[in-house]
């Protein structure tokens, strides 16, 4: 498999797993009555565009969010392996995880994806 690919991947997982892991306590937090945690001093998941136009965070916006999450680490382990399906799914999954990052102001993952669309694309040919 190409190094590309495997990159892609990683880049995926690194994604998923960074954001989507916070979206439990988070979670946890509105079902108990609570506000959002802070991480690392920045709120987690909200104070954003969502709650500018009037989308406040709530446990079903977290639990899509956590959705896409996990589909992008499933395109993570399927791009690892070299498969086509990998690859539609990362595209698939571009723009409604670019409208939570952008409805949460997350700035790491549009950067990401920027990354690895390129390392798909230039590893199309070695898909099967």
């Amino acid at each position: 498999m190409p190094v590309s690919l495997r990159l892609a991947a990683i880049f995926h997982w690194f994604i998923a797993v960074g954001f989507g892991v916070f979206c439990l306590p988070a979670i946890c937090n509105l079902l108990a009555g609570g506000d959002i945690p802070f991480v690392m001093g920045f709120p987690a998941y909200g104070r954003g565009p969502f709650e500018r136009v009037g989308i406040s965070t709530t446990v079903p916006l977290l639990v899509t969010f956590l959705l896409v999450c996990i589909l992008q680490a499933v395109s993570g382990y399927l791009l690892w392996e070299g498969y086509k399906s990998g690859a539609i799914l990362a595209f698939a999954l571009l723009p409604l995880g670019g409208l939570f990052w952008w409805g949460f102001a997350l700035p790491i993952p549009p950067m990401f994806a920027v990354v690895w669309t390129v390392l798909i694309i230039v590893s199309w040919p070695a898909l099967r």
